[in-house]
């Protein structure tokens, strides 16, 4: 297709967004190798169908069981026509997705009495490198592994079970960076195996390439024994997978053990242990079970719709490389002041490169990774709280595809075991770990991609992570804040009882008690998941801003209201701030699952009462419980303190802190973490207490503010402290909590322990539970270092080590205290 030809197919594709794909208005989605798309169309024609007839069990002779048998075989037809696939020489086979697929030709080598060699290419996809384990041998090939393999050279070292079998797995396309492979590799190895007579079959993992291109699968003399392939990522819906099996390779399965309902022609277990599998038709064998008859259906509709729509799938792949071509041009010329490129690029461009002499070009797949002017990583974690903000919708991290990360990222084995060892697992928040990151971003297109997709995405890398002016290199440290700032004091208490929902805001002229874990009754309690355990968050569930905890000494109660919509007529409930253990579950009849907070693994105390439960499960739309972490405690009963200074703060390396009634000679407690225990927390985040410096807040407003937003409140940033003056904060004290090492309220010391790190929480509006794009916009623009965002600071109280005194033994701190700051 002519450029011309793609700009009319683009603006075509743009006309009928609006009205096919409603769900992506201010949306930009950008992961369609994850799954793509489904339209309105192909929804509206599915219920049609499925209202208009009666489909039954195919197991049956009933009318309905009939109609569904028939139909099924139709579409089964129907599928193996859109690959160009002769019914003659290919069947097909319905599994839940690609990966059901390849387990179940894992299940027929397995069964192979004499086991079976497993070769695959590095860009295999986890579910492909899975297979390995069931392998006798196995081995990873790097391309010039595979080019050597064809060139006659033995990659296994030889058996004397000449028979065995060999299976090598490969895709078509890599999910991780778009690179495509050599479909004729299966005719090449086929045609010249391990060794003479020696069986070689070929399993091509499909699910990217065939998304966005035409699998032309017309040659059952060259094509793969096995295809497997996702139907959603094709259409969108339905959530269905295939596996297209050669028939001269069929053979292979009747080593395959297991078999299931409907699968065999005759059963005997009496006495006899014996079974006759269904012979008629390959798929007959190996579809245990029912069929997913509905979503079978469903595919019938997704065909119609999809050539409606888009026309031909050469007309798909031609429009995404268009697309892809464009957005790794647009990416690739992003420069910073200095000259130094933003974005690392991990795929080749999309269109056949006469400088590397590829015919095969690449997917519709830009992967790459984001670097500052001075050549640092940029988080991934950064990068993706600011892309959900912006409602762009893309995949980061190991993609399931370690081996093409290792190669793209230059990770030997022994960096990624370190990693490992070091704490990095899939979905933490450790992503750049020995000066490397430890994965990437990507970028896929789909047959409803636009042009503007692509604009949109590169002005928002261009406006967050390039650098035009490139700021002057500090050559002094920065001043210290002196210690003897005026009218500095405590303008607001707040606690937060039940982690994520709404704070308690303490009333002036009540002194509240410090504990070792924080201030009291901060975040004591917590929503679980009934079904996960994982505790929940505003992040995911907005709405628990709604929720206002309040803490009735009189009562000796834990009241809590919702503040939301009326129409729910909820009432409050309570529950006792005493620890009453007839009020939880008994675990030692009751083994409740394990609950997890950020990460890790807890005990908590889950309350059994149905009426406090489903207060919480009405106002979410959410099964969930109320559970308890009370302070104390051994192993997984207690969680430590995870806040640490950061490079950007400014500090004096030694802290001596003057304790209330400490005489001369007195020891001064210890002023590192490597010196002190470590700070015990309840349900917090990082560190036992959060403050923000009200100075610092209308700082960011008056940024907020220039740019055309609205100012925030002290609310969204959820702090236990805010610090401000009697006076009009003076502009130069804005930020000065990122050099401040220690502060005195009242008469009770604290120990600064790091700038707090942000995410995109901080823009959930705590009056509303309305989602905004403020303050995190402003913050990633002002208050970014090393990637990460920055506002307020984490504190522990440091108790007194010098003689009792009222205040040592009960310590408080009260609204109106002044506040002293450390240097």
């Amino acid at each position: 297709m002519t450029d011309d030809g793609n700009t009319a197919y683009n603006s075509r594709i743009e006309a009928l967004r609006q009205d096919e794909f409603p769900m992506l208005r201010d949306e930009v989605y950008l992961d369609h190798a994850g799954t793509t798309l489904y339209a309105k169309s192909l929804v509206d024609k599915f219920a049609a169908d499925m209202t208009s007839n009666l489909f039954g069990n195919p197991h049956s002779a009933s009318s309905s069981s009939q109609t569904s048998t028939s139909r099924i075989e139709d579409i089964r037809l129907r599928v193996l026509q859109f690959f160009n696939a002769d019914p003659s020489e290919f069947d097909l086979v319905f599994v839940a997705n690609a990966t059901a697929g390849i387990k179940l030709v894992t299940e027929a080598f397995r069964g192979n009495p004499l086991g079976f060699d497993y070769l695959y290419h590095q860009a295999c996809h986890t579910s492909l490198i899975g297979v390995r384990e069931e392998a006798t041998n196995s081995l990873c090939l790097d391309d010039s592994a595979v080019q050597g393999w064809l060139g006659g050279t033995n990659p296994i070292l030889e058996s004397r079970h000449r028979d065995r079998p060999a299976l090598f797995a490969y895709p078509a396309q890599s999910n991780m960076d778009g690179s495509r492979l050599p479909l004729n590799w299966s005719d090449q190895l086929r045609k010249g195996a391990l060794t003479p007579g020696r069986p070689v079959f070929t399993l091509l993992d499909a699910a990217a390439f065939a998304a966005t291109s035409p699998l032309d699968l017309g040659d059952s003399e060259t094509a793969p024994d096995f295809t497997v392939l996702s139907f959603y990522k094709i259409f969108g819906f339905p959530d269905l997978g295939g596996l297209i099996v050669r028939r001269q390779a069929a053979p292979i399965f009747q080593s395959r053990r297991y078999f299931g309902g409907g699968t065999v022609d005759m059963v005997v277990c009496l006495r006899e242990q014996w079974h006759a599998p269904k012979t008629q038709a390959l798929h007959e064998s190996l579809e245990d079970g029912t069929l997913p008859v509905h979503s079978i259906i469903a595919l019938d509709s997704a065909l119609d719709v999809h050539r409606q729509l888009f026309k031909s799938m050469g007309d798909v792949s031609s429009h995404t490389s268009f697309l892809s071509q464009r957005l790794h041009n647009g990416l690739a010329a992003l420069r910073h002041g200095n000259g130094q490129p933003v974005c690392v690029m991990y795929s080749q461009p999309s269109l056949a490169s006469k400088a590397t002499g590829s015919h095969l070009g690449n997917g519709p797949v830009v992967a790459f990774n984001l670097q500052n002017h001075l050549e640092s990583w940029i988080s991934l974690v950064e990068f993706e709280k600011l892309a959900v903000l912006k409602k762009f919708h893309v995949r980061t991290g190991g993609l399931c595809n370690p081996g093409g990360i290792a190669h793209s990222l230059g990770l030997e084995p022994w960096e990624m075991k370190r990693n490992f060892s070091a704490g990095f697992r899939c979905g933490t928040d450790n992503d750049i770990m020995g000066g490397k990151p430890t994965g990437v971003i990507r970028v896929s297109f789909g047959a409803m991609s636009t042009l503007s997709d692509v604009h949109k995405f590169v002005a928002f890398v261009a406006e967050f992570y390039r650098t035009v002016d490139i700021p002057e290199p500090i050559l002094r440290s920065v001043s210290p804040v002196h210690p003897d700032l005026p009218d500095l004091v405590v303008e607001s208490i707040t606690v937060y009882p039940i982690k994520s929902c709404g704070g308690f805001r303490i009333p002036a002229r009540t002194t509240w008690e410090i504990r070792a874990e924080g201030l009291a009754w901060d975040r004591e309690w917590c929503l679980v998941h009934r079904g996960t355990g994982q505790a929940l968050s505003q992040k995911r569930h907005p709405r628990m801003a709604l929720i206002h905890p309040a803490i009735d000494f009189t009562s000796g109660q834990l009241r809590v209201s919702y503040r939301g919509p009326s129409e729910l007529g909820l009432a409050e409930i309570s529950v006792p701030l005493s620890a009453n253990p007839s009020l939880f579950q008994d675990n030692t009849t009751f083994k409740w699952m394990a609950s997890r907070v950020c990460g890790e693994e807890i005990s908590v105390q889950i309350y059994t009462s149905n009426e406090v439960n489903d207060f919480f499960s009405t106002v979410l739309g959410v099964p969930c419980a109320l559970a308890r972490f009370p302070p104390g405690g051994l192993g997984k009963n207690m969680r430590h303190a995870k806040a640490h200074l950061q490079k950007h703060q400014k500090v004096h390396k030694k802290i001596h802190y003057r304790m209330p009634c400490q005489f001369p000679g007195m020891e001064t407690p210890p002023d590192s973490d490597s010196e002190s225990e470590k700070q015990r927390i309840l349900l917090s985040n990082e560190s036992p207490i959060l403050a923000i410096n009200s100075s610092s807040l209308e700082a960011l407003n008056r940024q907020i503010i220039e740019q055309g937003g609205k100012a925030v409140s002290a609310e969204v940033f959820r702090a236990n402290i805010v610090i401000g003056s009697l006076t009009s904060s003076p502009q130069s004290f804005a930020y000065s909590e990122d050099h401040w090492s220690g502060l005195r309220i009242g008469q009770q010391e604290f120990k600064m322990l790091g700038s707090c790190r942000r995410c995109h929480m901080v823009c959930i509006d705590q009056e509303t539970a309305g989602k905004s794009e403020e303050p995190f916009i402003t913050l990633t623009k002002t208050r970014r270092f090393d990637g990460k965002v920055f506002f307020g600071t984490h504190m522990s109280h440091i108790p007194s080590s010098g003689i009792s005194t009222k205040d040592t033994q009960f310590p408080t701190i009260t609204i109106g205290e002044h506040v002293k700051v450390f240097q």
